[in-house]
């Protein structure tokens, strides 16, 4: 995404209802300051991120994807984030294979009194997505603007 000749990073993040999405709204309440270029996308739980939403999120034009969720062990749903930490290693080994670089998604375990580390998450990730550069490898021309 260029803005004023300057290149940010488009991320989305997938954030679990009752912990991640807390955190992110602790840290509004807070005023802790992220890039605005960070998009939530709120979810049930972590596990009901489907790998083929990181995909398409890829092909329609994000830099980054980050997955947010409950500590392991403190899931609502009891081992949801369990499941998510599975498919997520099958996901980074299938994104590999496309040619994808890792550090262009990432799994991060943030509870709902950490709002002040879903900040520093956020600016972190961006940080080396924009280091990496704009992602071109699943882009289809046809989600352009």
């Amino acid at each position: 995404m260029q803005i004023k000749g300057e290149y940010k990073p488009l991320i989305v993040a997938f954030c679990c209802n009752w912990c991640s999405y807390a955190g992110a709204d602790l840290a509004g309440n807070n005023r802790l300051n992220y890039p605005e270029n960070v998009k939530i996308i709120k979810v049930p739980c972590s596990c009901r991120v489907n790998p083929m939403f990181i995909l398409r999120a890829f092909q329609r034009g994000a830099d980054g994807v980050i997955l947010c969720g409950c500590h392991p062990g403190d899931c609502h749903y009891t081992t949801g984030n369990y499941y998510t930490r599975r498919r997520m290693s099958l996901l980074f080994s299938m994104l590999n294979f496309l040619g994808i670089e890792k550090e262009r998604t990432r799994v991060e375990w943030v509870s709902a009194a950490e709002g002040a580390k879903f900040a520093q998450t956020m600016n972190e990730f961006t940080e080396a997505v924009m280091k990496l550069g704009e992602n071109k490898r699943l882009e289809d021309l046809r989600c352009k603007r």
